[in-house]
């Protein structure tokens, strides 16, 4: 059986969600375009991975057969000028468009696609990390962020925090909705990271199951209060704890004597001696009021010369155990997919993400973050459960090649819908390992 995600019944069903959205417009007879067809038309843009919103516009736009698939493909009534665009998005608040990250992660979980990122600890992961991705010493608006460097110029900048699942034998990560690092109404100093993860603990991790995930991050995010608001929303923490910024944990530590295990391994050029350490039981910091966690450690050194390859330590409200601390500091150790895996491939391969396609007055370049961003779900999501997506992605080898052809086919074809589109790409191909339950969808 093939397996095939509902992605024209994505932009179906957007087309609808977005067609409630707030139309900030004066009353005129100029309303030619609904704010719905303003996102999907935005949509195209950043799924199909075009790195100019003005040339993408003005070639469908131009092109009767790409007008036409905007219609067919991406559900849009009337086709906006890139500018329209901008000026009916620009007011939107990025979280007008949650509900659409939520309806793929439920299609996803109806499909099996969260299955492969269950872990022993019986949890999924989700990391944690700050992403800049619009700077500028001239342009500016009332949402970004600055800062001063060493000459004394302003920088103005947006950034996120940006939450990926991840897992270590799984080699994409999934985007849920991220938490605008912004200035806050009410606040006279500058937003910061670790509050606009509490934020976006809050907001959204309601979405996620009681019990079901384990937050990873960096030191920034292993301080007690924002510990105790996992806590407090029935989930689990594994956060890097630097000595520095825990001398209180590491003092108790100096007192006591951890667990430990040591195992060699071979990693194909040399032998290496794995030793983890833990503990359970001690105070985040110092107070009487102090989170009691656990804590974990682990080192990796050449065999024959003794030179530390690798080192870190992670605190946790895992019970930790002979058993597990090998898994769990594989999982700590996971939280670096979410620059790998997850932020270097949305500036590098594609994406575009610190290109400035708009950045307007209000919100615009927050929203088209997070549509850039939704389309970057939308694709991980069909190579999990899209049997033909994964299938031309792979025969075509490269993203750019793959991204390449569905733009020019766009161009010079039409097509009723995304299958069709998938299966004449198939087709074109003339592969000889087509699998036959694929080869017997192509028309003849």
């Amino acid at each position: 059986m093939v397996r095939r995600f509902p992605l024209q019944q994505f932009f179906r069903q957007s087309q609808q969600a977005w067609s409630v959205l707030p139309d900030y417009r004066q009353p005129s007879p100029n309303t030619k375009y609904d704010v719905s067809d303003a996102v999907n038309s935005a949509m195209s843009v950043f799924f199909t991975q075009s790195q100019s919103f003005l040339a993408h516009h003005q070639e469908l736009r131009k092109r009767r057969k790409g007008k036409k698939n905007l219609h067919t493909l991406f559900e849009v009534e009337n086709v906006p000028t890139d500018n329209q665009i901008r000026t009916l998005l620009d007011p939107l608040e990025p979280a007008e468009f949650a509900p659409q990250y939520e309806w793929v992660w439920q299609q996803l979980a109806r499909m099996g696609g969260l299955q492969p990122y269950q872990t022993s600890l019986g949890t999924r992961l989700i990391a944690l990390d700050g992403m800049t991705y619009h700077s500028s010493s001239t342009i500016a608006c009332d949402r970004c962020s600055t800062r001063r460097d060493h000459k004394g110029t302003i920088h103005y900048y947006h950034a996120t925090v940006l939450p990926l699942m991840v897992h270590p034998d799984v080699s994409h990560v999934l985007a849920c909705f991220p938490e605008m690092i912004t200035p806050q109404d009410g606040s006279d100093k500058q937003d910061c990271e670790r509050n606009a993860g509490k934020r976006w603990l809050d907001k959204w991790s309601h979405l996620f199951t009681p019990d079901s995930i384990t937050y990873l991050g960096d030191d920034l995010f292993c301080n007690q209060p924002f510990c105790e608001q996992v806590i407090a929303n029935n989930q689990y923490f594994l956060f890097v704890c630097k000595p520095d910024s825990h001398v209180e944990l590491y003092r108790w530590l100096a007192a006591l004597t951890p667990h430990e295990r040591t195992q060699r391994r071979w990693n194909g050029q040399h032998g290496t001696i794995w030793r983890w350490r833990w503990v359970n039981d001690v105070p985040l910091r110092g107070g009487d009021d102090a989170l009691w966690v656990n804590w974990c450690e682990l080192t990796i050194t050449h065999q024959d010369s003794g030179d530390v390859l690798y080192h870190n330590s992670w605190a946790t409200n895992h019970a930790l155990s002979d058993r597990n601390v090998a898994a769990v500091c594989t999982f700590g150790r996971t939280r670096w997919k979410i620059e790998n895996e997850g932020i270097n491939v949305l500036k590098t391969k594609g994406y575009h993400v610190e290109h400035n396609f708009g950045h307007g007055k209000q919100y615009l370049s927050q929203v088209f973050l997070v549509l850039n961003l939704l389309a970057f779900l939308l694709h991980t999501a069909l190579e999990l459960v899209d049997d033909l997506y994964r299938f031309l992605r792979r025969a075509l080898h490269r993203r750019v090649t793959f991204f390449n052809d569905m733009r020019a086919l766009c161009r010079y074809h039409d097509f009723p819908n995304w299958e069709a589109l998938w299966l004449f790409m198939i087709e074109s191909l003339d592969e000889d390992d087509v699998p036959s339950e694929i080869a017997a969808l192509i028309p003849n």
